[in-house]
């Protein structure tokens, strides 16, 4: 958990809703190694920005798991589409917790390199990854509140969860006491 006295929290917050309709510099998406488009979140970040993000994702060739890409955003509210992958969960022995808190790491440099001062995270590897959603959820907000910790930017960053059991997960890591 988040330390309460910590001034990181008033820089996190956690929404319910759809990512695509984030009023932020830059949203992530929780993408696959192609950065083609997929299924669940980048499904939805691809149909909303439409084919020219599909044209320029085919021209980065591709993301190794744990690193991020980025592109602009077309059709969305958002400037940017910061592509990251996580990793497809097995048993947690095989590098999961290292490459998924590298891909939010990944993601926020991307952010803090292209100045985005507002930046959206899906739960990355949650979905069709199988990521066990409290161990992800402990990741993710570990990753980000120490990067936030020895960085300025982004100044906000808002973890957008499509389902009420995803934000009651996320509520208890970035919880003000």
């Amino acid at each position: 958990m988040i330390p309460a006295n910590s001034n990181t929290l008033t820089r996190i917050e956690i929404v319910q809703g759809n990512i695509v309709n984030q009023q932020v510099d830059a949203i992530v998406n929780a993408a696959n190694t192609t950065l083609l488009g997929g299924g669940g979140v980048d499904g939805a970040i691809h149909r909303a920005a439409g084919p020219e993000l599909l044209a320029e994702c085919r021209s980065l060739g591709g993301c190794p798991t744990g690193e991020a890409r980025i592109t602009s955003g077309y059709r969305l509210p958002a400037r940017h589409v910061i592509h990251t992958v996580g990793p497809v969960y097995r048993d947690g022995r095989h590098r999961e917790p290292e490459l998924l808190a590298s891909a939010y790491r990944s993601s926020l440099a991307l952010a803090e390199e292209y100045r985005c001062r507002t930046l959206a995270f899906p739960a990355i590897s949650t979905g069709a990854y199988g990521y066990p959603k409290e161990e992800a959820a402990r990741i993710a907000t570990s990753a980000v509140a120490a990067w936030l910790e020895e960085h300025a930017l982004p100044e906000k960053v808002t973890f957008v969860l499509f389902s009420a059991e995803d934000y009651n997960i996320y509520e208890k890591f970035v919880k003000k006491k």
